[in-house]
């Protein structure tokens, strides 16, 4: 843990809010047409929801074909265009669309998140996606990588976005009037990569992002602990969790986040919500901690793994119900002891997350001073 969790801080919680829910079925239960899910209403209503609630941030899950489980959705907006719609809307949360290394050009990515960070003043965070396999070759063609090959396009395709978000300094944008120069082409610096997959000739065509960097989210399998701000761990037991997010720790992540999916006790008991859903669309397992049952219950959970993880990303089975119950009895009881964060106005991810922001790689370093 972070120094700043062991305060009145406490633990971090994500929302992921895709679709209607985690549920493959959940469009079955979401009380609005199926077609909805698509328009600009539904999406708007859970991420204001979700900030007016406490939450620390929302994302938006996304892969190169729609989601196909059997019984499911058939199509969804792409993730980076969804967090860009709300960031207007919203002032508080932050915002972290999944885009995915393997189908997205990594100076296109760096430049769109950039643009989310400046449209958010600060909010934007990145869930790193690999899709690897028939997922990407039925798209764009792209090969299918080995686990070692897909490690390397992760850690480059990070460390890439993160010189480029560096290739514009603070100060590179002058707006002197009297030259007629818009920015100091000193300060603006080329970001030149030559990698096994792909290559990239900077500077960035948008300015450093607010925060400098855009908070990255990296799940645990990406096996890029180092690179991440926050570590995405699921794992289907408490003790297999705390072994990972240790491992995560070590390996030099400043956050870590547990992965929970939850099917609460609401118009109906959960395990009853669970079998409809399921008769409709088997869920399948995702390795994931799962929670069925009530508030009071999931409530004890995550007072437990405030003793193992920083935070935690909650997956509701179906949005419409199960966020509901979040809002009105799971995160109020958690606050009464002081056991969240709450995002204020005008703080950038960085602030709420307690990340501190970093310094510019091609910036000069500030000259020593005498007592």
């Amino acid at each position: 843990m972070t120094d700043h969790d062991t305060g009145p801080l406490g633990l971090y919680l994500a929302l992921e809010a895709d679709g209607d829910g985690a549920h493959p079925a959940s469009w079955r239960y979401s009380g609005r047409p199926p077609a909805a899910v698509l328009g600009p209403r539904a999406l708007r209503d859970v991420v204001t929801t979700a900030e007016n609630a406490g939450f620390a941030l929302v994302t938006f899950a996304d892969s190169p074909l729609p989601p196909g489980a059997p019984g499911g959705p058939a199509g969804r907006v792409e993730a980076g265009t969804r967090a860009a719609y709300v960031s207007p809307l919203t002032d508080r949360i932050g915002l972290a669309p999944t885009l995915h290394i393997t189908t997205t050009e990594p100076f296109h990515l760096a430049t769109q998140l950039a643009s989310l960070d400046h449209a958010s003043h600060g909010r934007g965070a990145w869930v790193v996606g690999a899709a690897n396999g028939a997922d990407a070759a039925a798209t764009v063609g792209e090969p299918v990588r080995s686990a070692a090959e897909l490690a390397r396009e992760t850690a480059d395709v990070i460390d890439t976005a993160r010189s480029l978000w560096d290739s514009w300094e603070d100060d590179a944008v002058i707006k002197d009037l009297a030259t007629g120069r818009f920015l100091d082409a000193d300060r603006v610096h080329p970001v030149d990569f030559e990698g096994p997959s792909f290559s990239v000739k900077g500077p960035l065509i948008t300015p450093r992002p607010p925060q400098g960097g855009l908070v990255v989210l990296v799940p645990d399998e990406l096996d890029a602990d180092a690179r991440a701000d926050v570590v995405l761990v699921g794992r289907p037991g408490l003790p297999a969790l705390a072994e990972r997010a240790t491992a995560a720790k070590e390996a030099g992540a400043p956050l870590v986040f547990a992965e929970v999916e939850v099917v609460l006790d609401a118009d109906a008991p959960a395990a009853g919500r669970l079998a409809a859903l399921n008769g409709a669309a088997p869920w399948p397992e995702t390795g994931r901690l799962r929670h069925v049952g009530s508030p009071e219950a999931l409530v004890g959970l995550l007072r437990e793994l405030s003793g193992l993880v920083d935070g935690v990303r909650l997956h509701p089975a179906v949005l419409a119900v199960d966020v509901p119950v979040l809002t009105e009895r799971v995160l109020p009881a958690l606050a009464e002891t002081g056991e969240r964060p709450v995002p204020r106005a005008g703080d950038t991810l960085r602030d709420t997350l307690g990340l501190p922001r970093p310094a510019n790689r091609f910036a000069a370093a500030p000259a020593a001073t005498n007592a």
